[in-house]
């Protein structure tokens, strides 16, 4: 069973690029695939966060390194790619967690702030994948994960561009699957529920909010951040090769009752 298992689920001479992993479930999904074996690049905007992440990753064992970009600009996509590519030579899993969530009432929603985050969601997932999949079809294997959400199925209030983008993480998921898993590459989106992060601090911050939402679970609570883990490996790992172009909810029934 060991050896199965081993086969399976190890990540070991894998590496790893997670966008958005200076905080919350990016950080965590870096961890994960690290401690499977992988080696993890992790990027963001800042650089100090950045450096703080990649200091306690490697303290726990994971070979890491970190990489400044901006992907509301997206030009930097391909800039990423470029650099990561020079430095560790290859990406075998991509991960496109880079997340942000102005809050702004619809009405007061500016073509500047629509555009950023529907950058950030949409755009730089298409444009990492079309930056990063072809030297994985060149060795016949590659993992792509996408983060989905619970707007890309029903809204929130002063969410609108988020939601959208989110809507629309489904349907690129599904487009990267049909384009590129021929070639050895599964696109797979994982759809998190309310997880304690820098985005939904204004939800944890609320005792209010944080009950009502786990009692729209069907396990009775949100999210605990170790959550993530299992699916992660799973969907980065030979474990999940049939599986592509999916989006599996990590909600704990949210989206089930």
């Amino acid at each position: 069973m060991s050896l199965i298992m081993n086969q399976l689920f190890n990540l070991q001479g894998k590496t790893a690029l997670v966008t958005g992993g200076s905080s919350g479930l990016g950080e965590r999904i870096a961890l994960a695939l690290g401690l499977a074996g992988a080696e993890v690049a992790i990027a963001a905007r800042r650089s100090g966060p950045l450096e703080e992440v990649s200091s306690r990753l490697n303290a726990q064992g994971v070979k890491t390194s970190f990489f400044e970009a901006n992907l509301s600009k997206l030009e930097q996509a391909q800039e990423l790619s470029n650099q990561v590519l020079s430095k560790l030579e290859k990406v075998d899993i991509l991960v496109n967690a880079a997340g942000i969530n102005l809050r702004e009432p619809y009405a007061e929603v500016s073509p500047e702030s629509w555009q950023e985050q529907l950058n950030v969601h949409l755009g730089a997932p298409f444009f990492m994948t079309q930056a990063l999949a072809p030297q994985m079809k060149a060795r016949n294997w590659g993992r792509i994960i996408n983060i989905a959400s619970l707007q890309s199925f029903r809204a929130f209030a002063s969410s609108a561009p988020y939601g959208a983008a989110k809507g629309g993480i489904v349907q690129l998921t599904r487009a990267i699957a049909q384009e590129w898993s021929r070639h050895g590459i599964t696109c797979n989106a994982i759809g998190p529920g309310f997880f304690p992060t820098a985005l939904t601090a204004p939800v944890f911050h609320n005792p209010e909010l944080v009950k009502m939402h786990a009692d729209k679970t069907a396990i009775g609570r949100n999210g605990d951040i170790k959550d993530i883990d299992g699916l992660a490996i799973f969907l980065a790992s030979n474990a999940s090769a049939y599986i592509t172009g999916q989006t599996i909810m990590l909600d704990g029934g949210y989206t089930a009752i």
